[in-house]
């Protein structure tokens, strides 16, 4: 009897993905909400903002990105109405209660209080709280025996929001017909994967969808995850995701027959290049937009499937070369950011190295990015430019934002 590895939806659109730059039909992004109004000068740091976004207009940047998607025929998927709907799931309730509720932080008798007060509430207000948290203050009256309760000032949160729930990218990946749900490495992020598990087991439009990747034994995060070309993936390993996740991520999608080849590229740990995709991103088949400074430095170990079922893994090498070698092409273009290192540190800083790819050729980027954007068009690449002034506060682009659902195949 054949598995069947792929989902239609009503659309009658097949799920998946084997490629950064086939032509975008169906993404998740997460319009930003209420979470986003948690951020204070007190938090921010430790909740990954480099500032406090003004909300409304971060809110109207999301919502320009969203519609020229639409404008270019791709199905956006708002995090929040997936979780909403599947939320009517008494058992999608109790995964995401059980998920936001930390007995060991909170105590059992708080705990056990709180619980029983999420699971009075309706899916929408539900939803909300499972996003943007909630403070001490918001607990319904009572709980006169906790010394957490009574401990604790009543800004403090009881459950923390998820302010970073705006870059879908990280929490899960397509490869192939199937979804990788991954491991967040920093405490701010952990619980965001509960959430996108969830929506994945439980609603309606992705029943019947197999997993990929569910090993949480070390961290990956999707903003790392390259879909080279078919069958070949580029792993970052650096500030988010460790080689131990890169190499447990190779191991599973060759197990899976999703992967031939892995390349695990290092990339500096530190907040700039926290991801693969803050530095090099496809904007064709054959090209990336990549920061000049690492054009040259960037390598990457190359391991191999091989037909007893086994791996080998090669020497470093220069990451453009490898690249190329395994893609089964004579080149790899490299399109720079700039000659000036002041330009290219800022447009980096920026973002202008993550672009999302709505098709062979054509990406969506930030306007503020221009020297970036016009080298791009000078190398034929079609830019979509949208305005970030306060979405870019997070340190994430546009293809940090998204997470391609359904791509025509290459």
């Amino acid at each position: 009897m054949a598995v069947r590895d792929t989902v239609l939806s009503v659309t009658g659109i097949a799920l998946g993905s084997n490629s950064e730059v086939g032509t975008l039909r169906v993404v998740i992004l997460h319009r930003p909400g209420a979470e986003l109004q948690r951020l204070t000068p007190g938090n921010n740091d430790k909740l990954l903002f480099d500032g406090l976004p003004w909300v409304a207009r971060a809110q109207e940047e999301h919502d320009a990105f969203a519609a020229l998607l639409r404008s270019r025929g791709v199905e956006v998927l708002l995090l929040a109405d997936l979780l909403t709907e599947a939320l009517a799931s008494g058992a999608a309730r109790m995964h995401g209660i059980s998920a936001a509720v930390d007995a060991r932080r909170l105590g059992l008798p708080l705990a056990q209080e709180l619980s029983a007060y999420l699971r009075t509430l309706a899916a929408v207000p539900l939803a909300r709280i499972l996003m943007a948290g909630m403070t001490f203050n918001e607990l319904p009256v009572g709980g006169d025996l906790s010394l957490v309760r009574r401990m604790h000032h009543g800004a403090d949160f009881v459950i923390e929001p998820l302010p970073n729930l705006l870059f879908t990218r990280d929490s899960s990946f397509w490869i192939g017909p199937r979804v990788a749900i991954t491991s967040l490495a920093l405490p701010a992020r952990i619980r965001e994967t509960s959430l996108t598990d969830l929506i994945y087991a439980h609603h309606p439009r992705f029943l019947g969808v197999r997993r990929a990747y569910e090993s949480r034994s070390a961290p990956v995060e999707g903003g790392d995850v390259l879909l080279l070309a078919p069958g070949v993936v580029a792993v970052g390993v650096g500030e988010r995701t460790t080689p131990a996740g890169a190499e447990a991520l190779a191991r599973s999608l060759f197990d899976d027959g999703l992967a031939h080849t892995v390349l695990a590229v290092p990339i500096a740990q530190e907040r700039a290049q926290m991801h693969l995709d803050t530095v090099c991103t496809m904007v064709d088949v054959d090209a990336v937009v990549m920061y000049p400074n690492i054009v040259d430095s960037l390598s990457a170990f190359t391991i191999h499937h091989t037909d007893s079922g086994g791996v080998t893994i090669d020497r470093a090498a220069p990451f453009v070369a490898a690249a190329a070698d395994a893609m089964g092409i004579d080149k790899l273009r490299v399109i720079d950011t700039g000659l000036d290192p002041v330009t290219a540190e800022r447009e980096q800083w920026d973002d202008g190295n993550n672009t999302l790819a709505l098709a062979p050729g054509v990406v969506v980027a930030y306007e503020r990015n221009t020297e970036t954007n016009a080298r791009l068009r000078d190398s034929g690449i079609e830019v979509l430019a949208i305005s970030a002034s306060e979405l870019g506060t997070g340190r994430g682009g546009p293809r940090c934002m998204s997470c391609p659902v359904a791509r025509d195949p290459l």
